[in-house]
């Protein structure tokens, strides 16, 4: 049954954000797509900006860009952090917590996707489900002090993708080493991020700890480096063929659904946010249905011990 969308015909848009003068905003992958234009935004809203990328070059021309547009007073920089290995998330979160007296909000932006062959982090996770989820995983929970102490908030920028592949956890082969395939193991890494959300929300109030909100959102399909940076040919291909439909929303509109997690008063924990329009790849944005296996319990519980058992990081909860 469709959701009515308390924001309008026109659905959520940036110009609900009101100034946002003294407030700090983690992001993930901020170099381009999606985290590179919430960042532009909330930097126009007189935010100060944080990116946690990979890249220092291309991190580099992105803060000249974001001045060159907004002005040399613009409030962004730049700490380095690879998903991809525990021991640079743990550095990056340490440099955070020095430097940074308060954090609205961290926002898990940064993913890969459609890995063609199997690959593994340094610390032996399948990439994607290393990236994706145990990455952002262990960040959060390092972080999650500051979040508490600033009463700010989680926003995990899942998938659609969600709602592919097997729609479960693969946990007796969590690394997939038996049936290796791109997409099955990109959906189980956003769905794995997605059931964390909703964990996460359940301990935190079992806990008694009603400081930091979490947020899940999706960007839809929008025309970012995701699928060109870690996808086959063929799937790079495809994506370009796509890019050139009605069906692939600019990256500017696919970054308004972790904005909206962002910076909304008063929005739903429970809800899952992107656009609305037909199959969610574009549209208002608003709160979109969330199938049933996203909040299995069960699996969820069982997630979140594997990955504190992974990680090597229990949450005080």
């Amino acid at each position: 049954m469709a959701i009515t969308n308390r924001f309008g015909s026109k659905g959520w848009t940036p110009e609900r954000i009101s100034s946002l003068e003294g407030k700090t905003y983690l992001i993930t992958g901020a170099n381009s797509g999606t985290g590179f234009e919430a960042s532009k935004i909330l930097l126009s809203k007189g935010a100060k900006v944080v990116m946690l990328n990979r890249n220092p070059k291309k991190s580099a021309d992105a803060i000249a860009a974001l001045k060159q547009e907004l002005g040399s007073d613009a409030d962004v920089l730049f700490i380095q952090m690879d998903l991809a290995e525990q021991a640079s998330v743990r550095k990056a979160a340490d440099e955070v917590l020095k430097t940074l007296p308060r954090i609205d909000a961290l926002i898990c932006n940064a993913a890969i996707a459609q890995v063609p062959k199997q690959q593994f982090t340094v610390d032996g996770f399948e990439s994607q489900l290393g990236v994706n989820h145990y990455g952002h995983f262990l960040l959060q929970g390092l972080l999650h002090p500051r979040l508490e102490e600033s009463k700010g908030r989680i926003v995990v920028v899942g998938s659609m993708g969600y709602n592919l592949g097997i729609k479960t956890i693969q946990f007796d082969d969590i690394n997939w080493d038996k049936n290796y395939h791109a997409n099955n193991v990109y959906s189980q890494s956003k769905l794995a991020q997605i059931m964390a959300v909703y964990e996460l929300q359940d301990r935190l109030k079992k806990a008694g700890k009603n400081d930091v909100q979490v947020y899940a959102c999706h960007p839809g399909a929008s025309s970012t480096s995701l699928i060109t940076t870690s996808g086959s040919l063929m799937m790079r291909f495809v994506w370009y063929l796509m890019t050139l439909s009605p069906f692939v929303q600019s990256a500017e509109k696919g970054a308004y659904p972790e904005l909206m997690c962002a910076t909304e008063p008063d929005l739903d924990q429970k809800g899952f946010y992107g656009p609305t329009g037909r199959g969610y790849w574009t549209g208002p944005v608003g709160e979109c249905n969330l199938e049933p296996h996203a909040k299995d319990k069960p699996v969820a519980e069982k997630l979140w011990a594997l990955s504190e058992k992974e990680t090597g990081f229990k949450w005080n909860l």
